[in-house]
């Protein structure tokens, strides 16, 4: 049953323009003006956060939005305080929006006497009030039953096979999906699948921690244009070490597309210098300017499915209807049309 009152929207300082984009989304689909709750979130001298909602929530179907991504730390704070506040100010229902999950990489205890750090954040997200998560790929599927509280995790796949669709029109027969590791075969083979690709792997092997000894490609690459898929690329050295892997093998091309962009400690220049002639990547992590200005990397938007898995949320519709192609055409508004 469809909810009475309105959806509304409310932004933490993690990803302002993603908030802002799928608030004007959401007004196209509505009809009328949908725009972000007015808060003021500061820190006091010794960095604690500070809230303030200056409208009246009470009873209101809210909608966080804020990626936990880096400051990973404040960003999650900011998340944890904002939820506080709705809940006490009466909100009905708090959907968390995390386009992306920080600490999803800590999903299982490689070696004694670490910590499960991601079951941690679900049970602080949980606690403090939060009735429904809706985020993006999560590193780890496992870690939807990290969380006692309905999640809905949206898929970057389906947006990607649009995109791809798009930029090598006339082009599909020479494309091969590759997994830059062997643990994201099943996210590439779905990919893969809906293209009709066919599929390659790289596969490392690590003499110890963080040193990669040797690189396998499975798989005949020559003559292909490389696909390279994956969910988060962090400073980006495995992944031009990949690209550089296929190049030798034979490759005529290598491009990556990424769900989630962290792109930290030099990886924009290293995206840069290296053989792959694209990266694409969401802005579901608020793209640096740094980003924006690299000449072969590529930022495709998010706002249109958030905003309507918001719409479906309130509405009581199915969230997963957006995992088809079909369904993702019109919220693309014809960026995307299938050769």
């Amino acid at each position: 049953m469809a909810a009475i009152t309105e959806p509304k929207l409310i932004s933490g300082n993690a990803n302002l323009s993603l908030a802002k984009a799928i608030a004007r989304r959401m007004s196209m689909h509505r009809g009328m003006s949908v725009n972000l709750v007015e808060a003021r979130i500061e820190r006091f001298n010794d960095a604690e956060i500070f809230v303030e909602v200056y409208e009246n929530v009470r009873g209101e179907d809210m909608y966080i939005i804020q990626p936990t991504s880096n400051p990973a730390n404040d960003n999650l704070m900011e998340l944890l305080i904002m939820t506080d506040a709705l809940r006490r100010s009466s909100a009905d229902r708090i959907t968390a929006v995390i386009p992306y999950f920080g600490y999803a990489r800590q999903d299982r205890r490689a070696k004694a006497r670490t910590p499960i750090s991601a079951k941690l954040v679900a049970n602080l997200i949980a606690q403090a009030g939060v009735d429904r998560v809706l985020t993006l790929d999560l590193h780890a599927a496992q870690i939807q039953g990290f969380f006692d509280i309905p999640v809905d995790n949206l898929y970057a796949s389906p947006v990607f096979a649009l995109d791809i669709e798009h930029h090598f029109k006339g082009q599909m027969s020479d494309i091969m999906i590759v997994s830059p590791d062997v643990g994201g075969v099943a996210r590439a083979r779905e990919l893969a699948k809906r293209i009709e690709a066919p599929l390659a792997i790289v596969d490392k092997r690590r003499e110890k921690a963080g040193e990669i000894a040797e690189m396998t490609v499975i798989g005949n690459v020559a003559g292909k244009k490389c696909i390279m898929i994956d969910d988060i690329c962090d400073t980006a050295g495995t992944l031009c070490k990949a690209a550089q892997l296929l190049m030798d093998n034979g490759a005529t091309e290598v491009h990556a597309y990424i769900t989630h962009g962290v792109l930290s400690n030099g990886a924009v220049e290293r995206v840069e210098n290296s053989v792959m002639k694209s990266l694409v990547i969401t802005d579901s992590i608020e793209p640096t300017e740094l980003v924006r200005a690299a000449r072969n990397i590529r930022i495709v938007p998010t706002a249109p499915i958030f905003a309507q898995a918001i719409l479906n949320i309130w509405n009581g519709t199915s969230v997963s209807s957006l995992f088809e192609t079909e369904t993702l055409v019109p919220i693309y508004e014809g960026m995307y049309q299938r050769p």
